[in-house]
């Protein structure tokens, strides 16, 4: 069962083509500067060599049709005929309070996800996109959307509302929906088979630490609170966002320095966090280089992270009350031993504690307590795959279905151990 498995934004697609009936990789590759005349394109097809190219790539469509016969080259290609494609999968950032679980793209979905472009304008149109492309080039091959925010539906009022008068989040739906939700339910559930455990019986805190950046407090399987809010502007310090500020510093800058709306968004979003606290790079690896070199900024901006990183954990050990293990993942938390060893520090009267041989190694397990600490590289395109087929195999509820936010998500049909991660 070969499903396609597609990641659009406003300039690039990325894409994976997976045999879901064994769960392995075929194909995969980038497509970045859609809209110009040197877009960059980038795929590796199985054991092949890559393929790296300089082209014109006008729009989205343009794009997929590139992935299509990149996927169907004579050489580098993975399969002979669009018709062996069977599904296609795709990550959409926002689906609001519609969608609680993943579903089959129908008429009325992607009127739904339209809806939600005023929550991710950004991000859902460009998706939008990619599923239209999808229609026109594979007509007729069932598509599936995977929401960023969908895992999050199941996190209780009291931890999505926020204080501001009631009448606001009736009228503008203005809550906490978090975001990486894919990521965090793909570690989690892998965190359960590493320590032998049904999903159920297992509470988790989740560290998705990438150039964005996000914690969730998981529980049996399930959200109950997450650090990203409304956008993914909140919550921890990340590459380019400033995560939780005193919002009345926003009207306090926008008068001192006579900034408009959007100036003041380009700010918080991609002026601030790592790269704002050391004026040089939001890299974490030249972050640590700087820092390890003897820069006392750098050395602050990674004080800084890692205390916010801690604050959370500390916070949803709170939450959870019993936690069975803390999770590290993306970029930076499988890659960055200090990172994880700082962000723990001092927790070790709580049963966290990080052993420094083992996290220096990079092994899945380096914990020095009773609480198990894991490192867990992220696979969201086969979590994608995952839903792709489940719903193709009718384990879904039917196609089209919007159930609303606090009503519980159907459960996925138990798929093959991947024995990755």
């Amino acid at each position: 069962m070969k499903i396609l498995i597609v990641n659009c934004g406003s300039s690039s697609v990325k894409f994976q083509l997976l045999d879901m009936s064994n769960e392995t990789l075929l194909a995969k590759g980038l497509i970045e500067r859609i809209g110009s005349s040197d877009a960059i394109i980038n795929y590796q097809g199985g054991d092949a060599p890559k393929l790296r190219e300089v082209r014109e790539v006008l729009n989205h469509e343009d794009a997929m049709e590139i992935v299509l016969h990149l996927l169907m080259h004579p050489q580098n290609g993975v399969m002979k005929r669009r018709e062996e494609i069977v599904g296609i999968g795709h990550r959409v950032v926002h689906g609001g309070e519609a969608f609680v679980d993943s579903v089959r793209i129908d008429e009325p979905v992607k009127a739904a996800i339209e809806k939600c472009i005023q929550f991710a304008p950004l991000h859902n149109p460009a998706n939008l996109k990619g599923i239209e492309a999808c229609e026109r080039l594979l007509a007729g091959v069932p598509q599936v959307a995977v929401f960023d925010t969908a895992f999050h539906h199941s996190i209780p009022p009291q931890a999505y509302i926020y204080g501001l008068p009631y009448a606001l989040y009736r009228k503008h739906g203005i809550r906490r929906y978090g975001f990486h939700g894919t990521s965090h339910r793909y570690v989690a559930a892998q965190a359960a088979e590493i320590l032998g455990k049904p999903s159920e019986a297992v509470n988790v805190i989740t560290c998705h630490l990438g150039n964005g950046a996000s914690i969730t407090a998981v529980q049996g399987g399930k959200s109950v609170d997450t650090s990203m809010g409304f956008t993914p502007l909140e919550g921890l310090i990340m590459g380019t966002r400033c995560g939780d500020i005193d919002p009345a510093i926003i009207p306090y800058l926008m008068e001192r320095e006579n900034l408009t709306p959007k100036q003041i968004d380009t700010l918080l979003n991609k002026n601030s966090g790592m790269l704002g606290l050391t004026g040089t790079s939001n890299d974490m690896r030249e972050i640590l280089a700087e820092a390890d070199a003897g820069s006392e900024q750098h050395r602050l901006a990674i004080d800084v992270y890692c205390y916010r990183v801690r604050k959370y954990v500390g916070a949803y050990l709170a939450v959870l009350g019993r936690v069975d293990a803390v999770v590290f993942t993306g970029g930076i938390g499988e890659n960055a031993a200090p990172i994880r060893e700082r962000s723990l520090r001092g927790m070790e009267h709580l049963g966290i504690g990080v052993n420094a041989e083992k996290n220096r190694s990079h092994q899945t397990r380096v914990e020095s307590g009773r609480i198990a600490v894991l490192v867990i590289p992220t696979n969201e395109e086969l979590a994608i795959g995952r839903d792709t087929a489940r719903l193709l195999s009718g384990g879904s509820r039917p196609a089209g279905a919007a159930a609303a936010a606090r009503k519980p998500a159907a459960k996925a049909k138990k798929l093959p151990k991947t024995g990755k991660g």
